[in-house]
């Protein structure tokens, strides 16, 4: 692993095809540079999630990096859906133009919207939301 790097915590709906799908994805672009990207499967973890201080409902809707070492601390570093995204694809060269773009300010507002209007979509489909 990068040194330089911190660990990455990508908390994931396991219950969602489309979001493992989107993890493996991921993983075989990035390649090298997943190296201390680590994925932690939300599914009945309510509790987990409370200590982090992230509201099990937020972490179904929006996703979830929690940036350094998650374990024993009390209050760790966390962004949410699109810094999220952001910062996970900034880890790969290929991806940073992506991510650059997805942070600007004309375009950032209607990506954030059409991403939860996916999610909602697809949560309420699934009879989850």
């Amino acid at each position: 692993m990068n040194e330089n790097k911190p660990n990455l915590y990508v908390l994931y709906d396991g219950g969602c095809p489309r979001c493992i799908k989107d993890r493996g994805k991921y993983s075989r672009i990035a390649g090298r540079h997943a190296d201390g990207v680590y994925w932690f499967d939300i599914t009945d973890q309510d509790e987990k999630l409370k200590a982090w201080g992230i509201a099990p409902y937020k972490a179904l809707t929006e996703l979830h990096v929690i940036i350094g070492e998650c374990e024993n601390v009390n209050q760790p570093r966390v962004v949410s859906e699109l810094d999220a995204y952001i910062v996970l694809m900034l880890r790969v060269p290929i991806l940073k133009p992506l991510a650059w773009l997805m942070g600007r300010k004309l375009v950032r507002p209607l990506l954030s919207k059409l991403y939860r209007k996916a999610v909602y979509r697809r949560l309420k489909c699934e009879g989850r939301l």
